[in-house]
């Protein structure tokens, strides 16, 4: 099974990255201070993470912050008893 930060960042790639756009895309890296995903993608992020884990995610800890790197996603995700 694939971990869980790879499952967040092949989500980020595949639902954000324009075709053709060779940005690296790690763990770390930027998300929404970055410009790789907006207001509107981190709504789409968060119902995604919901669905897949079956989690609700309060709009209190729905921060840029929190989805601003895989790395965060994942340590909020961790407060809900998702592990990797």
């Amino acid at each position: 099974m694939a971990a869980l930060k790879d499952i967040i960042l092949d989500y980020v790639k595949n639902e954000y990255l324009e075709e053709g756009d060779d940005r690296e895309v790690s763990y770390d890296t930027p998300l929404i201070s970055g410009g790789i995903v907006d207001s509107f993608s981190m709504v789409s992020l968060k119902v995604f993470l919901e669905n897949k884990y079956n989690i609700q995610i309060p709009d209190a800890k729905a921060t840029p912050e929190a989805f601003d790197s895989v790395n965060n996603i994942v340590n909020l995700l961790k407060e809900f008893g998702i592990n990797e």
